[in-house]
């Protein structure tokens, strides 16, 4: 599976972008990991001990977000997110770069108006820094907030690379795909 995401699905070209969203989410998929081991401590000691936690259940809920955050950057990396291709696959190539300027051009819209938007809600959340009210005080709430607005800016420059990508040909070809195909 990690050989799979090493390599880009249409194409060999491959940027600093790519690479960095390709490591990031190997890191994200560890939360999954995490959430479920936590998830296991207090399944035992509620179970096993009679002494249920206050925190693994917002703490899980947190880490589902930021992973759930992760795989959409990653879904766009990859063009894997949803798309109507009946059209796109039957329209000509000429169109489809008018139809990916516009799906460009709707989220770089889309990322604007909610930076512009909700950066100030985001920003006294943030430091107002609500807690859960648990004993540990983790400031998970004032967290998630800024994680969606640095998200959703990450998809619009991850959309903008896949548009640099395939259709002007930018960044630097894959040597592992080069390799491969000197070997066949």
């Amino acid at each position: 599976m990690l050989k799979r995401m090493a390599t880009r699905p249409f194409g060999e070209r491959v940027t600093v972008i790519d690479r960095v969203v390709t490591t990031v989410s190997r890191f994200a998929m560890l939360l999954i990991v995490l959430g479920a081991a936590i998830t296991f401590f207090e399944v035992v000691m509620r179970y096993v001990f009679a002494s249920p936690t206050t925190w693994v259940h917002k703490t899980t809920l947190w880490l589902a977000a930021v992973t759930y955050l992760a795989s959409g950057i990653l879904v766009m990396q990859r063009r894997e997110h949803i798309r109507v291709t009946v059209i796109y696959d039957a329209v000509s190539p000429k169109l489809r770069l008018v139809f990916d300027y516009l799906a460009l051009y709707v989220l770089v819209v889309y990322a604007t108006l909610m930076l512009v938007g909700s950066a100030d809600v985001v920003w006294d959340g943030f430091w107002h820094a609500v807690k859960t009210g648990a004993v540990l005080g983790l400031p998970l709430r004032p967290t998630i907030k800024p994680l969606v607005l640095v998200g959703t800016v990450i998809v619009a420059v991850v959309a903008v690379n896949n548009l640099l990508v395939d259709h002007l040909k930018f960044g630097r070809t894959n040597r592992a795909d080069e390799q491969e195909k000197t070997a066949e």
